[in-house]
């Protein structure tokens, strides 16, 4: 088990859902959160109900410069946590480019320019703790989310390399594929959705895999073996049975 108390975490994507029920995990534990989202509000409100230390930082992590600035008011901090993320139920028969360009622009390239802030630190010091969010959705193509799910594989590759990279190393390198949370997101979608949590359940898998020395956790458990054992598949089985 980790010792929380006092450490200082930059929870990006905090304002609502998985991130907010994450939030209130961390700040029980002793974590001197710095809480960063597009909705400084919505911030504001999440910061007056934790239980411990908080700052508000506002971000857009689509915006470099607001990263850049964003990244100087926090300062030193012994991890980040990157949930931010947008989705669109789309596939390519009913495209929309913005949405898609939205999507890469957030969820992937977002976490790489939040990379780009604190990886150089955290090997310069040798230290630091680096939890990136994937999707049970980015372990292979699937039918009517080319752009999300292509936005979720590319930060799980993120998240591999850099654990190639830094494993024996100080700097931890953690990775968490969910499978479908409750949050209004999800909430766009019209068709069933397997094994569907609720943000506080979902919040504590991150936060008990956090407490490990695990590199990766995909959950719920019996749903991530279906997306998991997909990528045995031959392409002809595989596309016969998911698309």
């Amino acid at each position: 088990m980790i010792g929380w108390a006092g450490k200082r975490y930059w929870l990006v994507g905090a304002s609502e859902g998985l991130g907010a029920a994450l939030a209130h995990k961390m700040s029980a534990a002793g974590v001197h959160l710095i809480l960063s989202a597009r909705s400084e509000d919505k911030l504001n409100e999440l910061a007056a109900s934790l239980p411990g230390k908080s700052e508000v930082v506002p971000v857009d992590v689509s915006n470099a410069d607001s990263v850049k600035a964003a990244a100087e008011v926090v300062g030193d901090i012994d991890g980040i946590v990157q949930i931010a993320g947008v989705y669109w139920p789309f596939g390519a028969k009913n495209w929309d480019a913005d949405q898609a360009v939205a999507m890469a622009d957030i969820n992937f390239t977002g976490a790489m320019r939040l990379m780009g802030a604190v990886v150089p630190k955290f090997v310069e010091r040798d230290a630091g703790h680096i939890v990136l969010t994937g999707s049970l959705s980015g372990f292979r193509g699937l039918p009517g989310a080319a752009a999300y799910t292509s936005s979720k594989a590319g930060v799980m590759t993120l998240a591999e390399s850099l654990y190639a990279d830094l494993r024996k190393t100080n700097v931890r390198v953690q990775l968490v594929n969910p499978g479908f949370v409750k949050t209004r997101l999800t909430d766009k979608n019209d068709f069933s959705m397997p094994f569907i949590m609720k943000p506080e359940d979902a919040a504590r898998e991150v936060f008990e895999h956090m407490n490990t020395d695990a590199f990766k956790r995909s959950f719920p458990t019996l749903f991530s073996w279906v997306f998991r054992g997909s990528q045995f598949l031959p392409d002809w089985l595989y596309y016969r049975l998911f698309a």
